[in-house]
């Protein structure tokens, strides 16, 4: 069986855990934890980032690589298209969706997320102490903000990711309200990239990952509930709706025992 090392909230993994539904096949997810470590994931893979996909004795690192792997060594329910040009676009469109979807997106969450304390409480296990609740919920804003800035995410760099992030939901609504997807009449490669990339911008609703049921469906406010991005959100729930599969019926569960220790999130 395929074996996805993966972190359940990273959009890069996201994109790939699309691209195995859609074209149905049957994987063992291996959540790798973040934090100290790292030396099982490298001795794998050469490497320290997710997503990285073992298949037999290949192992192949980078969602892209992987989406271009999966679709030559499982060639039922192809993601390229046939059509030169429209494969040409739709290499160009994931490489955006990488770049410019997948960078902005984690950029505005983490600026939802230190301006609003809701979303900050809803991201916690229902099982958190409400000692735990409260103190998460009353965090200053001035230090998270702080936090930020350290990290790269300031004030400036929030303002550009999500000006950014307007224009790219503006752009793919405005595509995606008079053809059922991107590139041609059936979904490729460039829907699943920038369907898996938006997850930071709002969660999906569904059974689809292993995190609160208060934080399913939430969001950057502003950008996930804003009327003129409606249908782009309602393409990517019927994308969700006929092609991902629930968490419950996904693979065998993961083998802890055989799970890395440590991981830098792609």
């Amino acid at each position: 069986m395929l074996e996805l090392y993966q972190f359940e909230l990273s959009h890069y993994c996201e994109k790939v855990r699309l691209i195995l539904d859609y074209k149905g096949l049957a994987y063992r997810k291996v959540e790798v934890t973040p934090g100290i470590g790292q030396l099982d994931l490298f001795r794998l893979s050469g490497q320290r980032q997710v997503p990285v996909l073992k298949d037999g004795a290949a192992v192949i690192a980078d969602s892209t690589r992987i989406a271009l792997y999966l679709d030559q060594q499982y060639p039922d329910r192809p993601i390229l298209p046939t059509d030169p040009k429209q494969r040409a676009l739709c290499l160009l469109m994931e490489e955006w969706a990488d770049e410019s979807i997948g960078m902005n997106a984690r950029k505005v969450m983490l600026g939802a997320f230190s301006q609003n304390p809701d979303l900050r409480s809803a991201a916690l296990p229902t099982t958190a102490p409400g000692f735990l609740r409260s103190v998460v919920e009353s965090l200053p804003r001035e230090a998270l903000d702080l936090l930020g800035s350290g990290a790269g995410f300031g004030g400036d760099a929030l303002k550009v990711a999500r000006t950014a992030m307007q224009q790219n939901l503006e752009c793919l609504s405005t595509l995606l309200s008079e053809q059922p997807y991107l590139i041609s009449d059936q979904p490729t490669l460039a829907d699943f990239a920038v369907a898996g990339l938006s997850m930071y911008v709002k969660f999906p609703a569904g059974p689809y990952l292993d995190l609160p049921e208060t934080l399913k469906g939430k969001g950057v406010p502003g950008l996930a509930d804003n009327p003129a991005y409606l249908p782009f959100w309602q393409w990517r729930d019927r994308l969700y709706a006929d092609y991902r599969k629930a968490v419950s019926v996904m693979g065998t569960p993961t083998d802890s025992s055989s799970r890395p220790t440590s991981i830098d999130i792609e």
